[in-house]
């Protein structure tokens, strides 16, 4: 059976950019596909998304980035974690975290 493809949950776009940068520094089409490789091809990360989250982040300073040569030689716009984005990062997963717990906790109930 294909998995079906989901639509990305409002707000949790900018928490799988920083834990994807937590990982190493990458380039846009590189963050995309590894989150579409992590979530098992469950989520999508499209371009309109993707690169307004990236400038929205880089202006909060939470990411930062550099032009350098990619794998197949072509110039490309890498983004890394900073420091700032390292604090967020664990803000935004503890409230993650919460608010998942809070809806497990719904759907547990009867």
């Amino acid at each position: 059976m294909a998995k079906k493809q989901a639509d990305l949950l409002q707000g949790t776009l900018d928490l799988q950019i920083l834990k994807t940068l937590a990982l190493g520094e990458q380039h846009g089409w590189g963050i995309a596909q590894r989150i579409q490789q992590t979530s098992e091809g469950v989520l999508n990360i499209n371009q309109g998304s993707l690169y307004p989250a990236l400038y929205r982040l880089e202006e909060q300073g939470w990411i930062s980035s550099s032009w350098d040569v990619s794998d197949n030689n072509r110039q490309a716009k890498y983004y890394k974690l900073t420091r700032t984005g390292q604090k967020q990062l664990a803000e935004e997963v503890a409230n993650w975290e919460r608010l998942s717990g809070a809806i497990e906790l719904v759907l547990q109930s009867s």
